[in-house]
């Protein structure tokens, strides 16, 4: 018998209206816990700080002049930086970043990277197994071809495993000359 008009009064039912304000203030005091109370989840990361150059001081890599070089395949420490370089960006996710074979990628690989460090090599090591096996990859592995990097690239690259390996193979300044004049 709710009648607006004829100076009757209207009931409302209140029961809609508490449950409002109870979820209002629920709401609220659950946004207050959160953002001055509960102290948050430790996902426990450890964040590192990427070392990067600035404008005015570019870094090791950078300041090589790689048109400059016409015989990368001669030892130049500064294409071992270049190499160094590239192979962080290119082959330390299945080598490590140590050349150990303990990449992280590398991880689920069968047969496992190679172990830069100790060897043994598949292509007879040194410089022209270590180019060759950058340019053709190893047939029955997972190493695959880096022909699509410049030759200067390559090169860059075989100096710096040289550099780190253990397992040293020498070849004559010769005959490295004619295969690498050969070499593409």
């Amino acid at each position: 018998m709710n009648q607006a008009s004829g100076g009757d009064s209207v009931k409302y039912d209140h029961f809609g209206y508490l449950a409002f304000l109870f979820s209002l203030a629920t709401v609220i005091s659950f946004f207050v816990y959160i953002v001055a109370v509960y102290p948050g989840v430790d996902l426990q990361e450890n964040i590192k700080e990427v070392a990067t150059s600035t404008p005015s001081q570019p870094s090791e890599a950078e300041k090589i002049d790689l048109s400059q070089i016409t015989e990368p395949w001669k030892p130049n420490p500064a294409l071992v930086v270049h190499g160094k370089a590239l192979y962080a960006q290119q082959c330390a996710m299945c080598h490590g970043s140590e050349g150990k074979g303990d990449g992280a990628a590398g991880a689920g690989l069968n047969p496992k990277p190679r172990n830069l460090v100790t060897g043994p090599w598949k292509l007879g090591g040194g410089y022209i197994g270590l180019f060759k096996a950058l340019t053709e990859g190893i047939p029955g592995s997972s190493m695959s071809s880096y022909k699509h990097l410049s030759v200067v690239d390559r090169w860059a690259l075989v100096q710096f495993i040289d550099s780190i390996t253990q397992a040293k193979v020498n070849v004559s300044a010769s005959e490295l000359e004619a295969f690498a004049r050969a070499a593409k």
